[in-house]
């Protein structure tokens, strides 16, 4: 059997926000977009210009609290060729970002920015 991935499900409490942030911080546009206001909840699906990895961004309307991320998840990550160059225009646009970093012993080969609702995104040198 061969399985692919599809896309990769968050829960985001201001959708407009967090639109923005995958749209403007990391290039990603909406290839699908699904209302259902009579269950209170929308669907946006982003990729990159492959298309080959979705993020949904699910809203539920009537969320007032943040979501608990929890202490399982981690984060998702993308690469990019251009690592010092994407690090100083997420920090120019105020985007929350780590220092470039590296596995112990290692040179600096990726960083982390932090979405609008605390999910954390690594960055990769290609």
């Amino acid at each position: 059997m061969k399985y692919e991935f599809v896309h990769t499900c968050i829960r985001v409490k201001n959708l407009e926000a967090s639109v923005e942030f995958y749209e403007n911080a990391l290039g990603l546009k909406i290839v699908k977009k699904k209302d259902f206001p009579e269950h209170g909840f929308t669907l946006v699906y982003l990729a990159d210009e492959d298309n080959n990895h979705e993020i949904e961004l699910t809203y539920n309307y009537d969320r007032e609290e943040p979501y608990t991320i929890g202490d399982g998840y981690s984060h998702i990550a993308m690469v990019v060729e251009d690592l010092e160059g994407s690090h100083k225009t997420h920090e120019e646009k105020g985007y929350k970002v780590t220092k470039l970093s590296g596995l112990p012993g290692s040179p600096a080969k990726f960083y982390f920015i932090t979405d609008p609702d605390g999910y954390r995104i690594e960055i990769i040198r290609k």
